[in-house]
């Protein structure tokens, strides 16, 4: 019996492990959080049933893959389980010959005056405090970035009482530039009407070209700083208003999780794993699916990890129905993506002492007197070298460097590891 090994329970890892297990494998879903689910599910009105499993799947939960080793076996895991913070996580190791990687994203963090004030969250923190604690960030909150994400954060926000003071896009969305990728994403349509009635409901306002670009207070957020944008981000001179908050929420897209895509040998392309149509990566035995691939939701996540489970699992070619729907809805990520760009004068917010790593507390003038090169602007500006090894920071110094998307996503060891943990591996 094949064993496959998913790592990752978001809608990608549940669909794989289910398709592999439907086709007879033996399957190991691991998964860093408590729940299985992913930030998609956890918490999701559609009830257990979302997130159910089928029998012959192991679920490792609260279970973090800190490095990957490939042999010629295939490849060799090294668990950890437990609390992230506490001091008991029980090693393990598993190899396996068949492995799927869906470890999906995180947001993407785009600096900017007062970004680093407490009261400035990204996007996807704030919606998982109101969604998965009942947790309210703050009384008056406003939403900005990109993309159609800020909507389900100002609906879970107004949930839990806090009051939106709006929903900023900077981008103005040309879908008539993309009029098939629209077309594949039509489903979508009673979604997003859905979340323009709330906003209705509350008379929030939802406004285009627009952002928050500046954070003020002294001891944590106080006031924010609106602008209307032009098509590439600049601001459009005298159009700066200040609004007081207590909180601001930002999301400005997302970042594949690629450490250990990147530790197993994969290849990538503009910052994501290249894949075949059966979900293949470059290196024989490891699979991808999910955001790894491309940033494009939950739906697109689920077909591609169907594919990978059961390609893992050695089964026949996919069936016809399931490459269709992947193929759709690659498209309409694709669209979607053209929509809602990062602007290219996105770095004229920033000021000269704009701090562009937190950890490390580095300012914008330090990045661009720095070497070039990852590893030696790392060395020569600290930027990247904190507690989050250049997560937060790292995509948003390659974009004001110009290096490579995943540039910063080089990782061995892919989470944070305590001495005593390597010195007491247990073997498999």
């Amino acid at each position: 019996m094949t064993r496959v090994v998913v790592v990752g329970a978001g809608p990608a890892g549940l669909a794989a492990a289910r398709a592999a297990a439907g086709a007879g494998a033996d399957v190991l879903l691991i998964d860093s959080g408590p729940r299985r689910g992913g930030q998609y599910l956890r918490q999701d009105s559609r009830g257990p049933e979302a997130i159910a499993l089928p029998d012959g799947v192991e679920h490792a939960a609260s279970t973090v893959v800190w490095a990957v080793e490939p042999g010629s076996d295939g490849h060799r895991l090294h668990l950890l389980t437990g609390p992230a913070d506490g001091p008991g996580r029980v090693p393990r190791t598993v190899t396996t010959p068949a492995l799927v990687l869906a470890t999906g994203a995180h947001d993407l963090a785009l600096p900017f005056p007062g970004w680093d004030l407490p009261g400035v969250y990204t996007a996807g923190a704030a919606q998982a405090l109101a969604k998965g604690q009942g947790v309210a960030v703050g009384e008056r909150v406003i939403v900005s970035g990109t993309g159609p994400f800020l909507l389900p954060v100002a609906r879970e926000l107004l949930g839990v009482g806090s009051r939106v003071l709006g929903v900023l896009d900077a981008n103005l969305p040309g879908w008539a530039a993309h009029p098939l990728g629209a077309l594949a994403g039509i489903g979508k349509a009673g979604e997003l009407a859905g979340y323009l009635r709330v906003l209705a409901r509350h008379r929030v306002p939802y406004r285009f070209r627009r952002a928050v670009v500046a954070a003020h207070g002294r001891d944590r957020v106080e006031a924010v700083t609106v602008a209307a944008l032009g098509r590439d981000w600049r601001v459009v001179p005298g159009s700066e208003r200040r609004v007081g908050v207590d909180a601001v929420c930002v999301g400005h897209g997302f970042v594949p999780q690629l450490e250990l895509a990147r530790a197993s040998g994969c290849a990538t392309r503009g910052g994501f794993v290249v894949v075949d149509s059966a979900q293949r990566t470059s290196v024989p035995g490891v699979h991808a699916a999910g955001e790894l691939t491309g940033i494009g939701g939950a739906d697109l996540a689920a077909a591609e990890g169907e594919v990978a489970g059961l390609a893992a699992a050695g089964a026949p070619d996919p069936p016809h129905a399931a490459l269709r729907r992947v193929r759709r809805l690659r498209r309409f990520a694709a669209a979607l993506a053209a929509a809602h760009p990062v602007g290219e004068a996105w770095p004229s917010w920033l000021a000269e002492d704009t701090l562009v790593c937190r950890c490390e507390e580095v300012p914008l003038r330090a990045v661009r007197a720095a070497a070039t090169g990852a590893r030696a602007l790392r060395l020569t500006s600290r930027a990247g070298l904190g507690l989050c090894q250049g997560r937060v920071c790292g995509p948003a110094v390659a974009r004001l460097t110009g290096l490579p998307p995943d540039a910063f996503a080089r990782r061995p060891i892919a989470v944070p590891v305590r001495l005593a943990e390597l010195a007491h591996e247990e073997p498999e």
